[in-house]
């Protein structure tokens, strides 16, 4: 029985604020980090969170820590594993791990409705006081307040990578290599395409105009296109060395026009499904060098059949 109240107390009120004692001894020692000013808390103190709320033996691989007092009040501590993803965590029926607080009590644990399903990686806590503790099964599904809070942590979260992306290139290049993954399925998932475009600035590819193994993502390609481009072109190919030698690649190298290379097959199916980005449709570099193929044949049969009716008229003369 005592072992019984120990585990109730610990999955559900570790982070009270008042102490909590069973025969003379307090189980509640746990310190609610995510309610410390973020600047306060040191890297082993994060460490030691991460381990206890995540299960894991490694370390966090990047940390975000915020508050928010609108559109909602929160309290947020989230972390990237350093560790690769396993097999089940790549699954789609993987839980997420992350816990949903009110006030420093337990509402859900792995709460898989306050952040997407490709975001299933992270691990650590939210807690919202405009939460109430007796919130319904069905309210916490479906609730307004639940879907503002999945926004908000969603769309701070992407900020957050992309600002990383910037400060910290290398160490995002190498998250991007073990959990890219989860953003382009975030691409093919999500709904709307604002939501889209918000994820895809996280993508990275190499490039007809960078050096091998050399990474660029879709704003920079648009601040590199030519004035007259409309297009953002890829050409999807097993490896570098076979999208070099594309006749495909060579017909737009010879007008300057950048070209994104898509080395997975999944690759060409994200940006197939991206559509667009900032406007510029997204087309692969085969479907355009066909159009155009298609559009010198047409202007070709068009000067045979003017020749055709010239003569036509002529010989009606003679």
């Amino acid at each position: 029985m005592v072992f019984v109240c120990i585990g109730i107390v610990k999955k559900y009120s570790n982070f009270v604020g008042s102490p909590i004692f069973l025969n003379g001894s307090q189980i509640n020692r746990v310190e609610a980090l995510w309610l410390k000013d973020p600047k306060g808390v040191e890297a082993q103190m994060h460490e030691d969170f991460y381990r206890f709320v995540s299960g894991s033996y490694d370390r966090p691989r990047f940390v975000l820590h915020f508050a928010t007092d609108a559109p909602l009040n929160l309290r947020c501590l989230l972390y990237v594993p350093e560790g690769k993803p396993g097999l089940f965590e790549m699954s789609r029926d993987a839980q997420v791990g992350v816990s949903l607080y009110s006030r420093k009590v337990l509402i859900k644990n792995k709460a898989d409705n306050i952040i997407p399903q490709w975001l299933r990686f992270l691990k650590g806590v939210v807690d919202s006081e405009d939460i109430p503790l007796n919130l319904s099964r069905e309210l916490l599904q479906e609730g307004v307040v639940i879907r503002k809070l999945r926004t908000v942590v969603t769309n701070r979260l992407l900020r957050f990578l992309q600002e990383r992306a910037q400060k910290e290139s290398e160490t995002y290049l190498k998250f991007y290599k073990d959990y890219g993954m989860f953003l382009k399925e975030g691409i093919i998932i999500e709904n709307e395409q604002l939501h889209k475009e918000e994820i895809s600035k996280l993508l990275r590819f190499e490039s007809s105009t960078k050096a091998s193994g050399e990474a660029t993502s879709l704003p920079d390609y648009l601040s590199r296109m030519q004035p007259a481009q409309k297009d953002i072109y890829y050409l999807a190919a097993p490896s570098r060395e076979l999208a070099e030698r594309s006749p495909y690649l060579e017909a737009l190298r010879e007008k300057a026009v950048e070209v994104l290379f898509c080395f997975e097959p999944y690759d060409e199916m994200v940006l197939l499904q991206l559509r667009q980005f900032d406007g510029k449709p997204i087309t692969s570099v085969e479907k355009e060098m066909r159009q155009m193929k298609d559009d010198v044949d047409l202007n070709s049969m068009r000067k045979v059949r003017l020749k055709f009716v010239v003569h036509l008229k002529i010989g009606c003369f003679l």
